[in-house]
């Protein structure tokens, strides 16, 4: 027969042991990244496009669109048209948007201050009043 002690140990010895084990969680599904992509020229039907390099850039980083990344475009060549854009990605609640063109950066610096910018601009963005300077952008724009 156990002895009261011997119970008393058994269950101590089992509680510290239990309460050492991690705890099990469900595995939670990763979230997969979301790109909004704005420009006013190019086409993602269009092989040899700029939005053809963009996807080629993120398949040679390992991301393969649909897969492990969503791309949301937006190609609008009306730049009356861009600010409803912008708050429309901003809306689908993009990790980041990026932005190809002098109009297009204004018009999503405008729309947001809070979702990260990549711009994509062949004019100096200094010159043209899109940052501040290429060591410090400012605010929520990079490039």
């Amino acid at each position: 027969m156990k002895t009261t002690k011997t119970i008393v140990f058994s269950l101590t010895l089992s509680a510290v042991l239990l309460a050492l084990c991690p705890p099990l969680h469900a595995q939670q599904p990763n979230k997969v990244p979301r790109i909004g992509y704005l420009s006013n020229t190019g086409d993602p039907k269009t092989p040899g496009s700029s939005v053809d390099a963009f996807r080629q850039g993120l398949r040679d980083l390992g991301y393969i669109e649909g897969k492990n990344i969503l791309i949301e475009y937006r190609i609008e060549r009306n730049p009356d048209r861009l600010p409803s854009l912008v708050a429309e990605l901003v809306q689908l609640k993009v990790d980041v948007l990026v932005a190809s063109g002098s109009s297009v950066i204004r018009a999503t610096k405008q729309g947001t201050k809070t979702t990260p910018v990549v711009m994509v601009t062949t004019t100096d963005p200094v010159a043209a009043g899109l940052i501040d300077s290429l060591a410090h952008p400012g605010g929520n724009i990079t490039g």
